[in-house]
């Protein structure tokens, strides 16, 4: 396989050097390292064919005292791994960062994508072995091991076409329902073979965008259009009984569901001539939805146990929203959690986050959906190695941890050149684009920085407080089920950084952040 080679970057792995003048680092681990290839969009991608893919560092316990540092950047590395030692003696920095083993706060859930059309068409298009590489890629211990998958209920703007389950006008009782050729050949075959090549258990939820058109009161699944009726009515009966039929179906291929989203962004479905697929929804009635036939019949079919997720949007609505819902008693009993968008996400809504969670401190946050180059200003759709859009997911996902977030979704797994396809030409970036032409797919800086988190921040692990953090730095930290201690430091400056983290019982880490990059520390010290 020909490969670009950029001139500053190195395939042969880090195996030593001096860090700070202060900490003396060696190689950890074997790996396929990274071929990358410029496109002169601020970094590189790495390629991937059906002969060769790079791999993720799987770290081993370390000696007590003994930590190590899995480092991606701009410039030279993606998840470059080194070793380094505690330092007991006294040290000039005045005010490092402290680990507080005593102070937690969340649990997380997980991170991980979505099984769309899109996804499914592009990894599909490509050479068996390819296709096993890329989803090696997100689920497998050689990739980022995700653990969450996001199914859309029938389809979405990602798909080719505009398909619902049961378009027999009037049929209340579902009895034409029937999943769709998309299901069969992408969905189901892909959420199995990612299951089965995953060593963590793969969390599935469902997410609705439209009822089909003969339920709604514009009979169309696009545009501005609710459901027809009130809850409780036979057209919201209906569509509660939708979600249950989609669930036995799926669970006829053995792929069962840990959760459900209520509804993909219900405030769309509010917007006038809405482009593509939505559903509109007030809170008022998403709770009686929830109280009058969602709940009692997911219940009723067994599925009492599957987490229920409200909301699903951007967070700028998200405080009325959430309290209209679970200020009833019932509703609250129903859901378990709830699920929020990133693409309003600005600095001052992060208080919402914490104003949610300390109102029902019992019901997670999940980032449900996150994606770059939504907006139509941001040009071009796929920027091939663009470290600008891989910092945006750095920022957005420390910034959610650090607020009570329980984990975070990308959208699709893998999109095509063009950002797509989607029916109505709604093109964004992906973490992974696939080339179906040239028979590879390369990895976006995008896909290292989800690997910071989705590879090392192990489900069940609890986020603790670290004290006095710089402010040019964004960092968040957790204590993992197996003890390890796990923290994230982002530099997005355009110079180095040089830190100091503290733990109360082995001693100092020196470090430095260089310019536009993160790294993942990792240590033990039970």
């Amino acid at each position: 396989m020909k490969m670009e080679i950029m001139g500053e970057l190195r395939r042969v792995p880090v195996t030593l050097f001096i860090f700070l003048g202060l900490l003396f680092w060696k190689s950890y681990g074997e790996l396929k390292l990274c071929y990358p290839r410029n496109y002169n969009f601020g970094s590189f991608v790495c390629v991937c064919n059906s002969t060769y893919c790079d791999t993720v560092p799987n770290i081993e316990k370390l000696d007590i005292g003994r930590y190590v540092v899995i480092v991606t950047d701009k410039r030279n590395f993606r998840l470059s791994n080194c070793t380094g030692s505690f330092k007991k003696s006294k040290i000039e920095d005045a005010s490092p960062m402290s680990i507080n083993y005593n102070k937690t706060f969340q649990k997380i859930i997980g991170f991980g994508g979505a099984f769309t059309d899109a996804t499914g068409i592009n990894v599909v298009s490509l050479p068996k072995k390819a296709q096993e590489k890329l989803l090696q890629s997100y689920f497998s211990p050689l990739g980022i091991e995700y653990n969450i998958g996001r199914v859309p209920i029938a389809s979405c703007d990602f798909s080719t076409r505009i398909y619902s389950y049961d378009d027999a006008v009037n049929d209340t009782k579902l009895m034409q329902f029937d999943l769709a050729e998309e299901d069969l050949n992408y969905k189901i075959p892909l959420i199995k073979k990612a299951q089965k090549m995953s060593k963590r258990k793969v969390l599935l939820f469902g997410s609705p965008w439209s009822a089909p058109a003969w339920m709604k009161t514009n009979n169309n699944m696009t545009g501005m259009g609710m459901l027809k009726g009130k809850p409780g009515g036979a057209y919201y009966n209906a569509w509660a009984l939708y979600f249950v039929k989609f669930l036995e179906e799926y669970k006829h291929f053995n792929i069962t569901f840990w959760g459900l989203t209520a509804q993909n962004e219900p405030v769309d479905g509010l917007i006038y001539k809405f482009p593509f697929q939505a559903m509109g929804w007030t809170p008022q009635l998403q709770r009686d939805f929830i109280i009058k036939d969602l709940g009692p019949l997911l219940h009723s079919y067994g599925y009492g146990n599957l987490k229920l997720m409200i909301f699903d949007d951007q967070r700028t609505f998200l405080v009325n929203w959430v309290k209209t819902v679970l200020n009833n008693t019932l509703a609250r009993t129903f859901v378990s959690g709830i699920g929020v968008h990133w693409y309003e996400d600005i600095d001052l809504t992060l208080s919402f986050l914490d104003k949610t969670h300390e109102l029902f401190p019992n019901h997670f946050i999940l980032g449900t959906e996150a994606c770059a180059a939504s907006y139509p200003w941001e040009q071009p759709k796929v920027a091939l190695g663009s470290w600008k859009r891989a910092e945006s997911y750095s920022k957005d996902i420390i910034q959610d941890l650090n607020h009570w977030v329980t984990g975070w979704t990308d959208w699709n797994m893998a999109l095509d050149l063009e950002g797509g396809p989607n029916w109505a030409k709604n093109f964004v970036d992906s973490a992974i684009i696939v080339n179906k032409t040239a028979g590879e797919f390369y990895k976006q800086p995008m896909y290292y920085i989800m690997a910071h988190f989705s590879k090392y921040i192990l489900p069940d692990s609890v986020r603790i407080e670290i004290t006095n953090i710089p402010k040019s730095l964004d960092v968040v930290g957790f204590l993992r089920p197996d003890k390890a201690t796990v923290v994230v430091i982002v530099n997005r400056q355009d110079q180095s950084v040089k830190y100091t983290i503290r733990d109360p019982h082995l001693g100092q880490i020196v470090g430095n952040a260089d310019q536009h990059s993160i790294q993942t520390l990792i240590w033990w010290n039970k």
